[in-house]
This record gives C-alpha cells, structure tokens and sequence, in this order.
C-alpha cells in the first residue's frame, strides 16, 4: 500500500504544481508545445472510442491512455497496430505493444510507437527547388511501464517515455512520465473512476550539423562555423479524468457508457462521451463525440486548435481460442474524424495467449 499513497500523492502534487494545465484550457500558450506526437492514440480501440474509456482501459491501449489499466492483463498480450494518419497526407504511423503479467498482481508494458512522413525534397538556398536528394523525418516513442493491482478496486501504474525526433542532420531526445489509477466498483465491478497525468518531463531542444552555416565574415578570406542554438520547448502535458458504467445484460451482452475530460496544457480542453456495445467480449462496436471550445469555427481561427475532434467509431472482432483461459486473436478498426484531410484510420492486431 505504501507504493499506491506514493503515487496518489505524486498525482495530487502534480496537478497542483503544474502551471500549465487548467480547466478551461490554456489558450495563451497554444502551439508553443513540442513532441505533439504524444497526444497521438496508435491503438484501435481506445481511439475508435475516442479516448472516452480512460478510467476503464485495460492491457496495451492503457499503455497510452491510463497506464494503470495494464494491470488488469492476466498473462501476456501482444498487439500491432497500424494507423493512417490524416489520410491524404502520405503519413502513417505504426505501433507494437508488449503486457506481461509478472507476480500474482503486477505487470510489465512496453510499447513503441514510429511515425513515418516519407521522403521529403531537401531544399537549399541555393538550391530551392530541389534536386539534390531527399531526407526522411522520424519521429519515435519507445515506452516501458510498470502497473500493479493493490486490490480488487484500486489500480496503479506508472510508465517511462523516451522520445526521439530527428532528420539527417537534427536530432533531439527527450523523456516523460505518465501516472495513472483506476478504481472499480460495483457488485460485479461495472463502474469505474480513472484519472491520469502524462508527458510530464522536461524541456526538450534540437543539435546537430543541421544548425551549423559556414559563412565568409567581411575582411576575411577563410570559412567561419557559425553554431545556432535551438529554443528548448516543453512537452504537451496533459490530465484526463474519467468515469464509465457497464450495464449488465443477460446472453453476456453489455452496454458500456464512458465519458472523459481532458484538460491540456497547450490547447483546447475537450470532453468525450461514448457508447460501446459487446456481445461476449467477441463481438463489440463502439462509438464517441470529443467536443472542444470553438471546434466549429474556421480552421484558420484561433479558436480551433486539435486536430481530432468530432465523431469517432470502431469495432472489434475476436476469435475464442481457449474460453477458460481467456486466450484469443483479435482484429480492431477504428475511425476518427479530423479537422483537415480525410481522417485517421487504424487497424490493429491483438493476441492475447
């Protein structure tokens, strides 16, 4: 118990200290945030609903919403994922997630995340239309968590993120803290309350050769290397307070009702609310709307700052392979609707043995 008030500390002191997140948003600092692709959701299921479910998550997708609900994987699941990003865009982004049960209540996660743009022309001054090569931006998330059930209602978890952004001649690495808990209750454990602090970490900044010119100063006949330092930028720290509901119903249907709040630090606060429907956990379609201050303004307004928001869906099919153990192979879709381009699609495949 003394790790669960440690971390319920640490998640209360963090959210006071924190300057930059606040319940209406901040919308003074909007777009000075790096490492936006933290906010990204790689996994299916949590993201066709919306990131509605983040008090109820469990197994990988908690590995990105609230890592708390790793703790609930009951031997080992392994899952792939692959999303199409803004459609249109040429951008993709693929994800593979590791949860290993370890004692009789903890739990192991891994999860990396690689965002691919392509080749993009390289353009110099003297040289702006191109034609000299081509360079490819990456943008990489590796993670490691460690989750541990205290009881048979409170969950905790704690993950580590190393981030990795970089082209030919910049790089910049940075790391970050998600904390997250989970408390469920009920007769037959159908409510639950999560909440869940991430990107907490310091500032990140950019080096290299990339930031170098070699230029002639007057009076002098010899090349000088002039050095530009890169601005430091913070990372897009971010609080999700969640609740969901499962109505019970005979033949194993369930009808789940989720809704979450998420206040971040450099954009838009937004609320979810989302319905999932399952028929023996074989069968389960899901559904959300993100609703955020000024989403239905202009894009080129100030106002409109997420990129996902609107309607989301997805649905899911799994094939039993052992019913008492609970073992099973899974394919998830999921949909989301984006401000720009034709939305984000993602396909996933899950093994849970």
């Amino acid at each position: 118990m003394k790790f669960l008030y440690r971390t319920l500390v640490v998640l209360l002191i963090a959210t006071l200290l924190m300057p930059n997140i606040s319940f209406a948003g901040n919308k003074d600092r909007q777009g000075q945030a790096g490492g936006a692709e933290l906010m990204i959701n790689p996994w299916p299921r949590s993201s066709g609903w919306g990131n509605a479910n983040m008090a109820s998550v469990k197994g990988i997708e908690a590995l990105w919403g609230n890592v708390a609900g790793a703790a609930f994987t009951k031997r080992t699941q392994l899952q792939f994922a692959y999303t199409d990003w803004m459609k249109g865009t040429g951008t993709n982004i693929i994800a593979f997630g590791l949860t290993q049960k370890v004692g009789e209540a903890g739990a192991l996660g891994l999860q990396v995340m690689s965002m691919n743009f392509g080749e993009v022309e390289i353009t110099t001054t003297n040289s702006p239309d191109g034609g000299v090569g081509t360079y490819k931006p990456n943008l990489m998330n590796f993670s490691i968590s460690y989750s541990k059930a205290f009881s048979n209602s409170i969950y905790a978890g704690v993950l580590v993120k190393l981030i990795s952004e970089s082209i030919a001649d910049i790089n910049g690495f940075g790391i970050a803290l998600d904390i997250g808990i989970q408390y469920v209750t009920g007769e037959n454990d159908q409510m639950a309350f999560g909440i869940a602090l991430k990107n907490l970490g310091p500032k990140m900044s950019f080096s290299g050769d990339g930031l170098s010119i070699r230029s002639l100063l007057p009076g002098q006949s010899t090349l000088f290397t002039t050095e530009q330092r890169s601005m430091p930028f913070e990372l897009p720290a971010q609080l999700n307070i969640g609740a969901s509901y499962a109505f019970l119903m005979p033949a194993e249907n369930k009808i789940t009702l989720a809704g979450n709040f998420t206040s971040n630090s450099f954009s838009r606060d937004q609320f979810v609310l989302g319905l999932e429907y399952s028929f023996k956990e074989i069968f389960v379609i899901r559904a959300a709307y993100t609703y955020e201050n000024g989403m239905w303004d202009d894009i080129y307004t100030p106002q409109n700052t997420n990129v996902n928001n609107g309607l989301s869906a997805g649905i899911s099919l799994a094939l039993p392979l052992n019913k008492e153990k609970g073992t099973y192979i899974g394919i998830d879709y999921a949909f989301r609707q984006t401000v720009v381009f034709n939305n984000n699609h993602t396909l996933g495949l899950i093994f849970n043995f």
